[in-house]
């Protein structure tokens, strides 16, 4: 029962958030900080969830270390999402045969 109470907690507080935004806020947002603010929470979150697991996902720490240097510069140079992941794998499998 204590399980079922709390998948509809969460699915209930899930839902409030998502809709809450939509009811409260019905002219659009004039502020220029707080669209700003709002423009980067996606690139943001995405950041705070990838780089740890980046640097975590291995053995070593200098491996994750330098497979983030080498996606990051990948990623910069307009490197599509495949070509950074496979840099980054290849430099973690060669780095985990050295170190």
């Amino acid at each position: 029962m204590k399980v079922w109470i709390s998948i509809l907690v969460a699915a209930a507080v899930s839902y409030l958030i998502r809709v809450l935004p939509l009811t409260l806020i019905r002219r659009p947002i004039r502020s220029v900080f707080l669209r700003s603010f709002l423009y980067y929470v996606p690139y943001v979150t995405l950041a705070v969830m990838t780089f740890p697991a980046i640097v975590q996902a291995t053995d070593k720490l200098p491996a994750g270390i330098a497979a983030l240097v080498v996606g990051t510069g990948v990623a910069w140079k307009k490197g599509s999402l495949i070509t950074v992941a496979a840099a980054c794998c290849a430099v973690v499998f060669l780095l985990e045969l050295v170190l």
